[in-house]
């Protein structure tokens, strides 16, 4: 491939180094016979990627119950040029079960913002709340230790109550 790479959009030509026209920061094609080529899936689906979204490292911005959903959260982040990765969750691998189990949806760190907007938007994820899990009732565990601690003191005060009854 000693062809110039060509940007879609203005149609200046860039060495093979560059990956993106610096003016209108689109992905750049093969020149000559390599643009004549059809388009393939994988293809249209880089060319939708926005190369500000694309850096920086791996981070979970939502979950999934199973394969089918984590594919309609991608395809709603690759319509707003954010890229994205599935992770299967530990513990659900299963040959048998491929497409059970949940997933977590991974993006580029700078397009982690964009991607909780766009899903919240969606109302997929919930909204992060200051605070969450420390108010009134809390955490599970909280709430255990308190029932736990409520069934010991009325314990305790059944006893006071009889034994003083009894005397």
């Amino acid at each position: 491939m000693s062809e110039p790479l060509i940007c879609p959009s203005c149609a200046r030509t860039f060495p093979l180094e560059e990956r993106f026209c610096p003016e209108c920061r689109m992905p750049l094609t093969y020149g000559g016979v390599a643009a004549e080529q059809p388009v393939t899936a994988s293809r249209e689906r880089a060319r939708k990627i926005k190369p500000q979204y694309a850096e920086g490292d791996l981070v979970r911005v939502a979950g999934a119950r199973h394969q089918a959903e984590a594919e309609f959260l991608q395809g709603m982040l690759l319509e707003e040029g954010v890229p994205s990765v599935l992770r299967r969750a530990r513990g659900f691998d299963v040959p048998d079960f491929l497409a059970a189990g949940p997933r977590d949806v991974m993006v580029p760190a700078s397009g982690a913002e964009t991607a909780r907007e766009v899903l919240l938007e969606a109302e997929i994820v919930p909204a992060a709340t200051p605070g969450a899990g420390t108010g009134a009732g809390g955490s599970p565990a909280r709430l255990l230790a308190a029932v736990i601690a409520l069934v010991a003191v009325l314990a305790v005060a059944a006893f006071v109550v009889t034994e003083l009854m009894g005397r």
